[in-house]
Formats: structure tokens, sequence, C-alpha cells
């Protein structure tokens, strides 16, 4: 059975289980088994959008500690993802710093400017913290257009990108990230575990429940003792630790970065995951990234059966393919928030509920 009909823990270990009953653990197995042989099933196309699902979900954990778990709205998602990526991408370009050290050192770096950007959270709540989140996205973009580091030029160009050498590790030039796609995709799906259950496991220690308690109320949460101000930013530097490892990912994936893969759409589309994921879930946030980043592929599938071989109608829907994705979000969304608001996650539990009981009703 997927779940227990009963309380029948004995000791703590068995009571602490993340995964307690048989058909839960033979999930887990599955789904550790897909993960190790995609790289011997898929093509390299294939395996490079398997690689941003796995980044994009890294990421919209991160947005859902904050958001989901705490009830802190952010819109400046594109600029943690940036602090982490061109943190990295500095200290590779000019530090020849290896990746592991670099990608570890971004995501600190991002924890504490998140926590610094965080601060507005103590006076803020709501659209106001949302409003103050998105002057953060508008200050890091500008940041990066004109500090000349960052470029790599002295007029400050913003169309220049920061190339990323992709340095070797313990000097075997094989072991670089950003031209071996499997290698790229063991340790991004590493990390995506090891954040996945890292995260489960924080919402089951006090700071966890802090962070759940002043979602649910804040008020009454400081009233119970809950320091506010110490949680909140302390919300923000998590959130912003996980993205931060997405964004240094996200540099090691490419030889070059640039400011335009982190704009405010970014931001948009990493709440969008954890909507339509499920608020306040790490499985919903992987549901979400999933749907999020392997939607445009399937309308450009689409496009490719509805245009055929004429290469004008082929070009002329590539062009219009933005918009009708951006249509097709705002349309996910509204329809998410309508039928079911806790996102795919929920309809997930529904199914699984509807056949462990079937053929009865309840």
């Amino acid at each position: 059975m997927a779940t227990q009909s009963g309380i029948y823990h004995q000791t703590y270990a068995s009571d602490m289980q993340l995964r307690p009953t048989t058909m839960q653990r033979v999930r887990l197995v599955l789904v550790a088994a897909l993960l190790v042989i995609i790289p011997f099933v898929v093509d390299s196309s294939t395996q490079r959008l398997v690689n941003t699902v796995v980044i994009a979900a890294i990421g919209a954990i991160g947005l859902n500690v904050l958001v989901g778990y705490t009830g802190q709205i952010s819109l400046g998602q594109g600029a943690f993802l940036a602090i982490g990526a061109y943190s990295c991408g500095l200290l590779q370009a000019y530090l020849n710093v290896p990746w592991p050290i670099a990608l570890l050192a971004a995501a600190f770096i991002s924890a504490l400017l998140g926590g610094l950007i965080g601060l507005p959270s103590l006076r803020l709540k709501g659209l106001y913290l949302a409003v103050a989140t998105l002057a953060a996205q508008q200050i890091v973009d500008w940041v990066i257009i004109n500090w000349d580091p960052i470029d790599g030029e002295i007029n400050g160009r913003a169309t220049d990108a920061l190339r990323i050498p992709g340095n070797a590790l313990f000097g075997n030039a094989d072991l670089r990230l950003n031209n071996n796609d499997t290698l790229f995709y063991i340790v991004a799906a590493a990390i995506l575990v090891v954040v996945a259950i890292a995260t489960t496991n924080l919402f089951r220690t006090h700071i966890g429940r802090a962070f759940v308690a002043i979602r649910d109320q804040d008020i009454a949460a400081e009233v119970m003792g809950v320091n506010l101000h110490r949680y909140k930013v302390l919300a923000f530097m998590v959130s912003s630790f996980i993205v931060g490892i997405a964004g240094a990912l996200l540099a090691l994936q490419s030889t070059a970065i640039s400011f335009e893969r982190f704009s405010l759409s970014v931001s948009i589309e990493y709440l969008a995951m954890i909507i339509i994921g499920g608020l306040g879930t790490v499985s919903g946030s992987i549901y979400g990234a999933t749907f999020i980043v392997v939607l445009p592929e399937v309308l450009r599938s689409i496009g490719r059966m509805l245009t055929g071989t004429d290469a004008a109608s082929l070009s002329e829907f590539n062009r219009v393919l933005p918009f009708v994705q951006e249509g097709v979000f705002g349309v996910v969304i509204v329809a998410t928030l309508i039928i079911e608001p806790e996102g795919i996650q929920r309809i997930w539990r529904n199914i699984k509920d509807y056949f462990r009981l079937w053929p009865f009703s309840y």
C-alpha cells in the first residue's frame, strides 16, 4: 500500500523515515533506476534538454523554499540565478578555480546577497515584497550590464558574454562540464537528489517548521516565540543558496553566459513552475520544472507537424512561438489555480489515491 491506515511505529527511527511504506520505497528505486539509465537511452539533444530540466528543478526547489514553504513572494529569481552564474563564471575566468569549488563558492555568495536582498521582508509582505524583489532583479540586471569585469570589455557593452573556460578537474580535460553532457548530467542529477532530500528533511526540523509557521500566520508564529526577522532572512539565504547552485550549473553548462538568460521573464517562468507543480512541495517543484522546460519543445514539435516541410511557414511559427509559449503559460497557470490550486503534485496524488482504493470509491 502507498499509505498506512494507522500509526504503528515502535522506534523513533521508523517514525522519521521519509519513505515508510514498501510501495513508496519501490517507487523511489524505480525513479533512481530511471535517473541512472537516462544517459544511455537518449540522444545528445535530448540529454541537454534533460540537463536543463534538472537545473530548472533545482532552481524551482530553491524558490519553493521561499514562496511555497515560507510564504515570501519573490520576483527576483532571475537575479539569484545570475548571481550564482556570474560568481561561478568570474571565479573560473579570472582565478582559474576548479568548477566544484567555484560552484560551492557561487552558492555561498548567492546566499549572502540573498540575505541582503531579503532585508526588506522584515518590513514588507505580499505585493509590496514582490515589488521589492522585482527592484532587486532590476538592480542585478543593471550591474551585469554595466560592470566591466563581467562582460570582459572596457566599455561595458551588454551584448558581450562572459566566457566560461570550463576548467578541467584534476588536470583532466575530459572532466570539463561544458563539453561533456553525460558528466554534466551525473553531477547535476546528484546535486538535485541531494537538494531534494536536504530540503525535505529541512522541513522536519525546527527551522523548517518556523518557515511554515511564518507562512501560515506570522503573528501567531511570533507570539509562539519564532523570531520573524531571523527566519525570514534565513529563508531568503537558504533559497538563494539553492538557486545559486542552479545558476552556477547554468554557467558550467555553457561556454558563455549573458544577462538575457536572467531577465524578468525567467523569474516569471520559475514562479510558474512552482504554481503549476505545487506550492510547498519538493516533488511539485520537479513536476513544474519539467512541464515548463519541456513545453516549448512540445510546441516546436507541433509546429513542425503543422507546417510540414514548408520553410517559410516553419520560420513564421518559430517567430511567434515565444508569444504562444507565454500565452500557454498564462492559460495553464489560471487553469491550475481554478481547477487544482495545489498543482500537478496534488493531481498525481489524487490519481494514486484513486487506484489505491479502486474499485471502491472510498
